[in-house]
């Protein structure tokens, strides 16, 4: 899957599965390329949502929310994630 298509797919299942008013995806790995566990194939991306939904839940919480939707692709497609919730 190039980059493109995993951040129109994070995006589309999110917002399937939890109110986001605003959603800015970042790709990040470029920060990571010369590191010693980096695997080319995986990308790291930053999340920046918006969503009162989320912001009522804990940090942990929300993070656990968020991984479980985004469990396929974190297993084939995504090393890291940094989240933001607004």
């Amino acid at each position: 899957m190039n980059l493109n298509e995993l951040i129109i797919n994070v995006k589309k299942k999110l917002k399937k599965n939890i109110n986001i008013e605003d959603i800015l995806i970042e790709d990040k790995t470029f920060l990571h390329k010369n590191h010693a566990g980096h695997q080319g194939n995986k990308f790291h991306l930053k999340i920046s949502i918006k969503s009162g939904e989320l912001k009522k839940l804990n940090k942990i919480e929300s993070n656990k929310k968020i991984y479980k939707i985004l469990d396929e692709e974190l297993k084939k497609h995504i090393h890291s994630l940094r989240i933001l919730i607004n």
